[in-house]
């Protein structure tokens, strides 16, 4: 049986997009507490089924697929940008296609705006009206109101009309930025991405007993299973040493590693290696908040993933990405070396080169140099930064890096910083080598 907390979940999920609900709302319908309504509105919201609007309360929006995660809806415009909602609520679930400046005449603005499009304008009624017509919403900027005779427009058209205290240059680069943030996401490979999902998945139940293992180890041909409960709860794994000498009448539940790790489908694929490496795991569990299986996820399938994306160019450039495009080769025959320009980018708030960018370039020279003894990936372990001096914008920083340990599974490396050949900063990095 389903708990109160799933119940409510379904029940949202099964509403009208666009609908308004509330914690009130939620705990009434259902005769639960407003706490167990409230962790559950919360959770949908992680899920991306509602969107929580300041002035306007929760909407119950369409759950965007992959393909459409660069698009944004109206209720999250609303929330980048700070907006009022003046009229339209009905259609904060839909996705806008792009949005437009309307910082012309209206003759020659409406030759850009269509249908989907967000317009961007400040206090000009016609024009708000005009957008409307042509199935556009509109955002007006510098705190302005529109006419009533607009509200009832956007109403009718179930087109929102949004109101903000932000200047136009300022919406749209908040905008452009959201947009920007969601690329860079959408190229994070992530466990939901990869995952063997649970109708394909072979598993055991807490009611099995060993020879349930011989019988899918000898049709699959594999050793690890997850072991569930009668709610599809996970509670254990167990592997080909778990089973070793037992007798097959033996219930799973007597040789099964308990609470075993797990990973949810939320987790990124780089994270998920890590642990892999550092446990020695070939496979996970892929749950819910409720701890309920969703699939399992292998070690091959995550190094095909890394390796993948290695392969993918990129959309949106992460702060990591323009630290390593800065740095250039001058090794030659006797030594490697590394030189690397330092950017605004890079700096802090007193214009010297920040910790989290000497870390960057510390881990890139580090893997470049261990990728020239072992080739395949590698899971950085550990990394200590023991001297560091301050070295200013548009400097040019040389690194040198050495081989302190280099082994079938482990490698050291020692990193040193210089700047105009005076040594600014010394690390070592440690790293696990993935086969």
């Amino acid at each position: 049986m389903a708990t109160k907390h799933e119940q409510i979940l379904q029940h949202i999920t099964d509403l009208d997009v666009g609908q308004k609900i509330s914690v009130r709302f939620i705990a009434k319908a259902l005769a639960v507490s407003e706490g167990t309504a409230y962790r559950a509105i919360k959770e949908a919201e992680n899920q991306g089924l509602v969107s929580t609007i300041e002035r306007v309360g929760t909407v119950r929006i369409e759950k965007k697929i992959k393909e459409n995660i660069e698009k944004l809806t109206y209720a999250e415009v609303v929330n980048i940008v700070d907006g009022q909602v003046l009229g339209g609520r009905q259609g904060l679930h839909k996705t806008l296609n792009r949005f437009v400046i309307g910082a012309m005449k209206l003759e020659a603005m409406m030759r850009y705006v269509e249908a989907g499009n967000l317009l961007i304008v400040g206090n000009r009624d016609q024009v708000h009206k005009v957008g409307l017509e042509a199935g556009a919403s509109v955002l007006i900027t510098g705190g302005f109101g529109t006419s009533a005779e607009v509200i009832e427009l956007a109403d009718e058209l179930e087109l929102p009309i949004i109101s903000t205290s932000y200047d136009t240059f300022t919406v749209a680069a908040m905008i452009n930025r959201a947009i920007y943030d969601q690329l860079i996401k959408k190229e994070i490979v992530l466990v939901d991405d990869i995952l063997i999902p649970f109708q394909d998945t072979f598993y055991m139940t807490t009611q099995n007993t060993v020879e349930k293992w011989h019988d899918l180890n000898e049709k699959t041909g594999h050793s690890r299973y997850p072991v569930i409960d009668g709610n599809l709860k996970i509670q254990g794994m167990v592997a080909a040493k778990d089973v070793l000498g037992a007798s097959k009448q033996t219930p799973i539940e007597k040789v099964m590693t308990s609470k075993p790790i797990t990973v949810h489908e939320r987790t990124s694929v780089a994270a998920v290696a890590h642990i892999m490496v550092w446990e020695g795991i070939e496979l996970l569990p892929v749950i819910d908040n409720q701890r309920k299986l969703l699939g399992v996820i292998s070690r091959q399938d995550v190094l095909k993933a890394l390796q993948m994306v290695q392969r993918q160019p990129h959309i949106g450039d992460t702060i990591e990405d323009i630290v390593t495009s800065r740095v250039e080769d001058k090794s030659n025959a006797d030594e490697l070396e590394f030189e690397c320009e330092v950017t605004p980018q890079m700096t802090n708030q007193l214009g010297t080169i920040s910790y989290g960018v000497i870390t960057t370039l510390v881990t890139e020279i580090g893997s470049r140099l261990m990728r020239k003894y072992k080739k395949g990936d590698l899971v950085v372990e550990n990394i200590t930064l023991y001297f560091i001096k301050p070295v200013q914008i548009e400097s040019i920083i040389t690194i040198r890096p050495r081989v302190l340990e280099i082994g079938r599974k482990h490698g050291k490396i020692d990193v040193e910083l210089y700047h105009n050949e005076e040594i600014v900063g010394k690390a070592m990095m440690m790293a696990q080598l993935i086969e």
